[in-house]
C-alpha cells in the first residue's frame, strides 16, 4: 500500500505515462539521415494538386506493438525506419506520402501489408509519420504518390 501522499503523484505519472513513451519513440529515432530529411519537403497546401495516379486517404502508424515482428516482406519491423504498408503496392515501392492539410511529405518504402482497419488506404512507422504529424494525430489526411523505381 503507498503513503497517501504519494497516491496523488502515481495517479499524475499514470495519466502522463502514454504522452511519455511517445517522446521516447520519437526521440529514439533521432539518428539524422540526410537522405530521409532530403525526402521532407514542404509546401503551400492551396498549391498542391492531385496527379491522376494519386490515391487519397487516411494514414496511420504502426502501435509498437509490432517492433522486431516479421512484417509480410519478411524483413523485421524497425520503427525508426521509414517504412510503411499498403495493400497492393509491391515490396520496395517508394511512395511519396503528404499530409493533406500542411503540406509536409515523406517517401517511405513497401515492406508490409495493410492496413487492416476501413477507412485507411497506408500505416506508416512512426518515424514516417512523425515527419508527417505530431503521434497524437492518430489519423491523418495523405495522398499517396508512388515514385519510379
Amino acid at each position: 500500500m503507498l503513503p497517501a501522499f504519494l497516491l496523488p503523484m502515481t495517479f499524475i505519472t499514470i495519466l502522463r505515462l502514454p504522452a511519455l513513451l511517445a517522446m521516447l519513440v520519437v526521440g529514439g529515432c533521432s539518428t539524422y539521415n540526410s537522405a530521409s530529411s532530403a525526402s521532407t519537403a514542404s509546401s503551400s497546401p492551396s498549391a498542391v494538386t492531385v496527379p491522376a495516379n494519386a490515391e487519397q486517404g487516411q494514414a496511420s502508424y504502426y502501435a509498437h506493438y509490432f517492433e522486431g515482428r516479421t512484417t509480410a516482406s519478411g524483413e523485421r519491423f524497425d520503427h525508426c525506419e521509414l517504412t510503411a504498408a499498403h495493400r497492393t503496392y509491391a515490396f520496395g515501392t517508394r511512395v511519396r506520402v503528404t499530409h493533406a492539410h500542411n503540406g509536409n511529405s515523406v517517401v517511405v518504402r513497401i515492406n508490409d501489408r495493410g492496413p487492416f482497419v476501413s477507412g485507411r488506404i497506408i500505416d506508416l512507422s512512426s518515424a514516417a509519420f512523425s515527419q508527417l504529424s505530431p503521434l497524437g494525430a492518430g489519423v491523418i489526411p495523405v495522398t499517396l504518390m508512388p515514385l519510379d523505381n
